[in-house]
C-alpha cells in the first residue's frame, strides 16, 4: 500500500466528501505551528464503531478544554463516520477524527478567529503491535514523564501530548521495543505511548489512577469486564518497584485493543490466564 498522503479513498473534511489526494491544508494552519488539534482514534467492527459516541462526545470535550469549540454536534460528527465508511467501502476499518484551528486572520500563539475545522477518514489496519497479542509486547522504560495537569488539559486527547509519546517510541523502536512505558511527573507509573496499562497480582488487578493521563475509553470498558467477572481493580498510584512483584501485564486502547506485554525495561511478565482471558472477551465484546 502507498504512504497515507497517496492512495485512492474518500475524506470528508468540513462537512463534504473530497477525494484522498485533495484532502490539503494550508501551510499556515494554527494547528501545525501550535499544536492546536484534538483527535479520536475508533475501530470499527464488522460495519459498527465502538463505542462511536462516546468518542465523539470526548472530542468535542477535548476541543473545549483547548479552548477550541468544535462546530459540529455529536450527531453530525456520527454522520460523517458513517458516511467516511460507506465511501470507502469499509466495514473493519480504523477511523480517525481531527479537529484543528486552521489558517486564518491570526498566525502567532493567539488565535481565536481562526476557523476550527474538522476532517475524519478511515483505512484498513491490522493490531497496533503486529504478533504481541501472542507472545507479549516488549516496553522500554521511556525517560520522559507524563505533565502535570497543572501544566496542559491531560483529560484532553490533544496532538501537543502526543510529542514525547512519538520520541519515545522512536528511542524504543531503536532497542527493539514496541512501545514505551512513562512514568509522571510524580514518578508514579502512568501509561504507554498511546494505550493504557495494567497489572496481575495474585487475581486482582491493579492500574494507575487516571488523574494525570487520559481515561481511556477502552481502559473504562475492560475495568467494566473484570468487575463484572467479579475479579478486584485497584485504580492507585503505582510506583515502578512494584513491577517486580506484578505477574502479568496488558495495555489498552482503540488502537491497540488489549494486548499482553511479556516484558517493561528489566521486568518480565506472563502472558497468563487472565490476559488471554480478558483479550479475548474484549474481540467478542466489540463484535457484538
Amino acid at each position: 500500500m502507498s504512504g497515507y498522503e497517496d492512495r485512492d479513498g474518500k475524506i470528508w473534511m468540513d462537512g463534504k466528501m473530497v477525494d484522498w489526494r485533495d484532502a490539503q491544508v494550508h501551510i499556515l494552519s494554527h494547528a501545525l505551528h501550535y499544536a492546536s488539534s484534538v483527535f479520536e482514534g475508533e475501530r470499527c467492527y464488522e460495519g459498527k464503531v465502538f463505542l462511536s459516541r462516546k468518542h465523539s462526545e470526548r472530542l468535542l470535550k477535548s476541543g473545549e478544554l483547548m479552548d477550541m469549540p468544535i462546530p459540529y454536534t455529536v450527531d453530525e460528527i456520527e454522520a460523517a463516520k458513517r458516511a467516511v465508511l460507506d465511501a470507502n467501502n469499509l466495514t473493519n476499518a480504523y477511523v480517525r477524527v481531527l479537529a484543528w484551528r486552521g489558517a486564518g486572520e491570526d498566525m502567532g500563539v493567539s488565535a481565536a478567529r481562526n476557523p476550527v475545522r474538522m476532517a475524519v477518514t478511515a483505512w484498513e489496519w491490522g493490531d497496533y503491535y503486529g504478533d504481541a497479542k501472542m507472545k507479549g509486547a516488549k516496553l522500554d522504560v521511556a525517560k520522559w514523564k507524563r505533565p502535570s495537569p497543572e501544566t496542559i488539559p491531560t483529560a484532553a486527547k490533544a496532538a501537543g501530548l502526543y510529542m514525547i509519546c512519538t520520541m519515545s517510541k522512536h528511542a524504543a523502536e531503536a532497542k527493539g521495543c514496541s512501545d514505551a512505558l512513562f512514568m509522571d511527573y510524580r514518578g508514579y507509573v502512568a501509561e504507554a505511548t498511546g494505550a493504557n496499562v495494567f497489572f496481575v497480582k495474585d487475581g486482582e488487578v491493579h492500574t494507575p489512577l487516571p488523574d494525570a493521563i487520559l481515561n481511556g475509553l477502552t481502559r473504562q470498558t475492560v475495568i467494566g469486564m473484570l468487575k463484572e467477572r467479579g475479579i478486584t481493580v485497584h485504580e492507585r498510584h503505582i510506583m515502578p518497584d512494584e513491577l517486580d512483584g506484578f505477574e502479568q501485564c496488558w495495555l489498552t486502547g482503540s488502537a491497540a485493543e488489549v494486548t499482553p506485554v511479556g516484558q517493561i525495561g528489566d521486568w518480565h511478565f506472563e502472558v497468563g490466564a487472565l490476559t488471554r482471558e480478558i483479550s479475548e472477551a474484549y474481540e467478542k465484546l466489540v463484535r457484538s
